[in-house]
């Protein structure tokens, strides 16, 4: 049975890409960014095949790819248009897929909508934790609406090591914690095969 993992973060620049690049090389699966809102010559798809080595990923077409690196909802407004959630379909394959959300969970689509809508109830949900002050409390608020909804979570931390923050989350939401990305100097494709053999067994 193939897994669809979707990636979202506790916030903007938590490391989304480069996680989904290590879960993306780790399963030699599909990847997939629905919505990708500016950078659309050099985005997270671009920066996901300059990443991995192997040959049999395929990465699928943004569902909306809007001009201006803004919240989603505004940079649709831009281009005159609205993000309607009917025409965002899940790309069909027997692979195994991962997909990159946008921001954070409650990052607007429209008026009414926000990334959380975009997960199905068939997504594992893998969210990126990255330390600084206040992300305890969005880490926390992401995981809970998560829970809310009966999505089965897991946590892969980005950065520095911070045991107790860790530790708290850990205790507080009783989610499975994958591992770690460490701030390394720079990303190409040996760093993430490396990470992707450490993380393969966890998934």
């Amino acid at each position: 049975m193939s897994m669809k993992l979707f990636v979202t973060g506790i916030g903007t620049d938590v490391g989304k890409t480069i996680v989904s690049a290590i879960l993306t090389e780790a399963l030699e699966a599909d990847y997939w960014k629905p919505i990708q809102a500016g950078e659309l010559v050099t985005g997270d798809s671009h920066t996901i095949s300059n990443l991995i080595s192997n040959s049999k990923t395929t990465i699928h077409p943004n569902a909306y790819a809007l001009q201006t690196p803004m919240s989603p909802h505004a940079a649709a407004a831009i281009d005159g248009v609205t993000i309607d959630l009917r025409r965002i379909k899940t790309p069909k394959t027997k692979n195994n897929l991962v997909i990159e959300g946008a921001g954070g969970l409650l990052v607007p689509l429209n008026d009414t909508e926000t990334i959380l809508d975009l997960i199905q109830p068939d997504y594992k949900v893998i969210v990126v934790s990255r330390h600084y002050l206040g992300s305890i409390n969005h880490t926390l608020m992401t995981i809970q609406l998560l829970q809310q909804k009966g999505f089965d979570i897991a946590v892969i931390f980005n950065g520095e090591e911070n045991k107790t923050s860790e530790g708290v989350i850990e205790k507080m939401t009783g989610v499975s914690v994958l591992g770690r990305i460490d701030d390394e100097p720079y990303f190409d494709k040996n760093v993430i095969l490396e990470y992707a053999a450490v993380f393969k067994d966890k998934l």
